[in-house]
């Protein structure tokens, strides 16, 4: 297959550096990040410590450039914090309040929130398959917006449940990415908006039925370990997780596990397209092995960072920066697997039905890594064990 080369004439080459091709509300946007930074400085301080502070002043500048390069992604970011400042309002510091105020009640509490968010997210499949199957546009477009209704409620969830348990109590405060329960509502967040980005970017909701299926998946998980262990409820950090290598570590390796989840249910459509089904409503073989491509490039270099960060954690909070624990053992599997996957691809040219099989068989190996070994093996990891 050939390639033309981009003349000297492409849109691509003549396109203006970024900062000058920003306009006034470009500018107006970032001036309301500065604004929405400095209230959260002023008004909730107390409960940060300096590297608190650092981060939201860092995410100032990093929410700018995504919000001029994504521009959707600008009214998600408003809607979040209004919601989530009028639930703090609402609460007027009496967590009893969740069960008395209506708008608490059924919509912004941090557990309503995230039933929103379920909800939403399995409706969303159903109208992506809906779309697909019966090549309807308002199908695909009403998945689309139901996606990012629930997105915009799961961070909403995420900020309010934050803010409540620094009312139970200031030592039980904490970032909720500290459990499984909080972490499955991260995972369905950050797959969620990767599949957005990608179907802006690629211009087709076709895939939206195939990944939302993984998230509908961590969606049932959710529903069923907050039923049968009451996970939901909020709990005082274990001391192991009570660093601020947390914050950092656990994002990026959700970022990582988002993008491996993403690329196995796009190998999943390239696999179906390749038998003939559904051959004519999928978009090219491509165009599914490009996405595929950038979503494990994405999520190894994030699983990278993630990993370096979770070995400066453990030299500081066990002496060490490696021990063979059965996570950490996991991880390197789950890290050898993409690397090799990559390496396959650029030096040696891995596409179709190959790269597919084993980007679908990557996502096992990683739900091992992160479930398996929590449900099967012991370690100093033991604490996130179901």
């Amino acid at each position: 297959m050939q390639f033309s080369q981009t003349s000297s004439d492409s849109p691509l080459l003549r396109q203006e550096p970024l900062l000058k091709r920003l306009t006034v509300v470009d500018w107006l946007f970032s001036l309301a990040l500065v604004v929405g930074a400095g209230y959260g400085l002023l008004h909730y301080g107390a409960y940060t410590n300096y590297y608190d502070k650092l981060v939201l002043v860092a995410a100032v500048p990093v929410f700018s450039v995504l919000g001029w390069r994504w521009k959707p992604v600008r009214l998600l970011m408003v809607l979040i914090a209004a919601l989530s400042l009028s639930a703090i309002q609402l609460y007027h510091g009496d967590l009893a309040r969740a069960n008395q105020s209506f708008f608490l009640k059924y919509l912004l509490s941090s557990q309503s929130a995230i039933l929103w968010m379920s909800a939403l997210l399995v409706i969303a499949t159903m109208f992506y398959w809906i779309g697909m199957l019966s090549r309807s546009e308002a199908g695909g477009s009403i998945g689309s917006r139901l996606c990012w209704s629930a997105v915009l409620m799961g961070f909403v969830g995420l900020m309010v449940r934050w803010y409540e348990s620094y009312l139970i109590g200031a030592d039980v405060g904490h970032i909720p990415i500290s459990n499984l329960y909080e972490v499955f509502v991260l995972f369905c967040l950050i797959t969620s908006l990767f599949y957005l980005y990608y179907e802006q970017y690629y211009n087709t909701r076709a895939l939206g039925g195939f990944v939302l299926l993984v998230i509908s998946a961590a969606v049932g998980f959710l529903m069923w370990y907050s039923v049968s262990r009451d996970a939901q409820q909020i709990q005082p950090l274990v001391p192991a997780l009570q660093s601020w290598w947390m914050k950092i570590h656990v994002p990026a390796n959700f970022i990582g596990y988002g993008s491996f989840a993403l690329a196995a249910m796009v190998s999943v459509a390239y696999l179906v397209k390749e038998r003939g089904i559904l051959a004519d409503r999928l978009p090219s073989f491509e165009l599914l092995d490009d996405l595929m491509y950038k979503s494990i490039a994405v999520g190894f270099a994030l699983f990278t960072i993630a990993t370096i960060l979770g070995a400066l954690w453990a030299a500081q909070a066990w002496g060490g920066y490696w021990s063979w624990d059965p996570k950490e053992t996991w991880a390197l599997i789950v890290w050898l697997n993409y690397a090799a996957w990559l390496h396959m691809r650029l030096m040696k040219g891995l596409r179709g039905s190959i790269a597919a099989w084993w980007a679908l068989t990557g996502l096992l190996v990683t739900t091992f890594a992160f479930l398996g070994v929590n449900m099967f093996l012991s370690g100093l990891h033991s604490y996130g064990q179901l």
